[in-house]
């Protein structure tokens, strides 16, 4: 397969791994990846997480489609390959409020990706979706007078998306009007609608400038984080932020998981690696892997 190991090193590495994974405590740590780092064909990935003893999976990018874009019958068949490896849906990864504030048409345009979205993941079998909270197109983040409009279109999507028992979960993202952990606080304390929450991602809080861990997520309602992703990250000489296999960078991954765990937190988390190796993306989730396993055994 393009962009794993050879069979026989591929084969070391599944079983150093697949100990690690017998010593950990799955059934409290919901651990999955998103299964287009590893393969845009969703039989690859599974296969790949079933051969890790991993049964959660984000599901973003299939076949070369978000999969919101997906007609229906192709998701039922991303359901079926998924039940044959023992493979749940953590979460159904979604672009909807990934644009300006809209209006008009637009805004019309991003109802009905809600209501596409809400339809594939019932189809996939899970109440969760990420979503984000806008992003400027002229970059102006920090624009006070943008955000009650936003929180007002939040606050209409999260009543919504209740109506079919769905959560939906803002990723913070670079770029965006919610960033970090100090602007995700400030987005839930205006937005009180309790299915609307977190998909809490400290490592791009990290990419923005803010210590994750000591000063964004303290900042946080734990119950408000409904889902969390993981992977890793480095300085550059020029003082910004590059992605790094998990256990080679600067994100102290052990010191969130067992915040979390101490903070009751029952949801689910997700390998998002980004980080590449010219070996592949499939390669570089098994390196990162490998070092998650190896912090997750010392929770």
């Amino acid at each position: 397969m393009t962009g794993l190991l050879p069979l026989t090193r591929r084969a070391a590495l599944t079983a150093a791994l697949g100990g690690l994974l017998r010593a950990l405590p799955l059934d409290e740590i919901k651990l999955g990846i998103t299964t287009d780092e590893i393969d845009e064909e969703p039989k690859t990935a599974a296969e790949f997480l079933a051969r890790f003893n991993l049964h959660w999976a984000e599901v973003r990018s299939v076949w070369g489609k978000y999969n919101t874009s997906q007609p229906v019958e192709k998701v039922r068949e991303i359901r079926g390959i998924f039940d044959a490896a023992k493979v749940h849906t953590s979460i159904v990864d979604t672009a909807f409020f990934r644009v300006d504030i809209p209006t008009g048409a637009a805004l019309d345009k991003e109802w009905a990706l809600l209501d596409a979205a809400m339809d594939r993941a019932d189809i996939l079998g899970t109440k969760l979706l990420r979503i984000f909270a806008f992003v400027p197109k002229d970059g102006s983040t920090g624009d006070t007078t943008a955000y009650p409009r936003s929180y007002e279109l939040l606050k209409e999507a999260a009543t919504r998306a209740k109506k079919r028992g769905f959560k939906l979960a803002v990723e913070n993202l670079k770029g965006g009007y919610v960033q970090t952990g100090a602007d995700s606080a400030r987005l839930l304390k205006a937005v009180s609608n309790d299915n609307l929450g977190l998909a809490w991602d400290p490592n791009n809080a990290a990419s923005c400038g803010e210590a994750p861990l000591k000063d964004g997520y303290p900042k946080l309602d734990p119950a408000r984080i409904f889902h969390v992703h993981l992977r890793d990250w480095r300085h550059k000489a020029d003082g910004t932020v590059e992605w790094a296999a998990v256990g080679t960078g600067e994100f102290d991954n052990l010191g969130q998981i067992r915040a979390l765990r101490k903070d009751h937190y029952q949801g689910s988390y997700t390998l998002e690696t980004h980080w590449r190796t010219p070996e592949g993306k499939a390669r570089a989730t098994e390196i990162s892997l490998g070092g998650l396993l190896k912090v997750i055994a010392q929770v």
